[in-house]
């Protein structure tokens, strides 16, 4: 077992690199790179000055080559791409994430700032998804036919079908707007601070609750028919049939028996699901609520050209997701004893 953790760990490395690499070289040939984004920012401030006041400013009017090798030399863009590719890669190996371009702070204070909000999201969207996917899945699979399972079966497969962000819109227009049941935007509200324990806890439940519908919808309906399936699939085996010949009742048949075999793909299947409540499938939930939260961090920091949270990011949530696998695949010899690593 040591053995093969070992191993996994050191095919880490090589993969690591290989998306900092792809990444790094892309982001070469996108056009508009933080250089730019400085000069057009420079030349918008001056042209509202001279608008504002009748003042010209030098940056309005072009910036001369010494001050853009100045520049270029803040970003550190003065050196060869291999060279920063190799610097950078370094930083990371010290979990040295580097600075923000444009928000003068450490890419890992920045993800601490924006992680409340994530948690919150993916907390709550992974207890929704299990704690009721999970004993609607079985109840599915015991009724298998029936009429409970034809409906539950639509609701499901409604809510699979429509996206995220599309339910996102829809509640917002419906609940938020025409009803203004729940509120537009925002975790909490503005005078959060002022109320009491009892009121802030109604507060962010209150703003949390859209949000949440929204992202639970589609990992609901895949949680509830895996459990489902797998329970079906176990229920048909012959040791079941067996244990039904000896006289056993269904209810131990099924938490005897099949319970600990169909759950198998499920747990094993925790970590990453707990994982990826977190730090994916947020971005446009985020950005409709007005969430400040990693997902509209990582978009913003796209749209700006700020490289250094970009690529800390996605080192970050690269090898988050590397160790979450495997941490599942350990699952799998912890469920079940007849898995063995060779």
């Amino acid at each position: 077992m040591f053995a093969y953790i070992l191993k996994r760990l050191l095919l880490m490395i090589p993969t690591l690199l290989g998306v900092l690499l792809l990444t790094f070289v892309v982001i070469q040939f996108v056009p508009g790179g933080p250089v730019e984004q400085y000069l057009a920012e420079t030349k918008a401030g001056a042209g509202a000055g001279a608008e504002g006041g009748g003042m010209s400013y030098r940056g309005g009017q072009g910036i001369d080559q010494k001050r853009l090798d100045e520049i270029k030399a803040l970003y550190g863009f003065d050196k060869p791409p291999a060279e920063r590719f190799v610097q950078m890669v370094g930083q990371f190996a010290r979990f040295d994430l580097g600075r923000s371009f444009f928000q003068n702070k450490s890419v890992w204070q920045l993800i601490k700032e924006k992680l409340p909000v994530s948690i919150s999201l993916g907390l709550w969207t992974f207890l929704i998804s299990y704690l009721v996917a999970v004993p609607l899945g079985i109840a599915k699979a015991v009724r298998a036919g029936s009429r409970f399972d034809l409906v539950t079966s639509l609701f499901v497969l409604v809510g699979y079908a429509i996206p995220g962000f599309v339910l996102g819109v829809l509640l917002l227009v419906v609940f938020a707007g025409q009803l203004a049941w729940f509120p537009l935007r925002g975790l909490t509200s503005p005078n959060w601070e002022e109320l009491s324990w009892g009121a802030r806890i109604i507060d962010y439940l209150w703003h949390i609750t859209l949000p949440v519908t929204a992202m639970v919808a589609g990992s609901f309906a895949v949680t509830a028919m895996l459990t489902k399936n797998s329970f079906l699939e176990e229920i048909r085996k012959q040791y079941v049939m067996t244990a039904r010949a000896k006289g056993l009742s269904e209810r131990q048949v099924l938490w005897r028996h099949v319970f600990r075999n169909a759950l198998l793909p499920i747990v094993t299947g925790f970590p990453a699901a707990f994982i990826g409540a977190f730090f994916a499938g947020s971005l446009l939930i985020e950005t409709q609520f007005s969430l400040d939260g990693l997902g509209l961090l990582s978009y913003e920091s796209v749209i700006r050209r700020d490289y250094p949270v970009v690529l800390g990011t996605l080192y970050l949530f690269t090898l988050i997701g590397l160790v979450t696998k495997l941490v599942s695949d350990l699952c799998y010899v912890w469920v079940d004893p007849r898995v063995k690593f060779d």
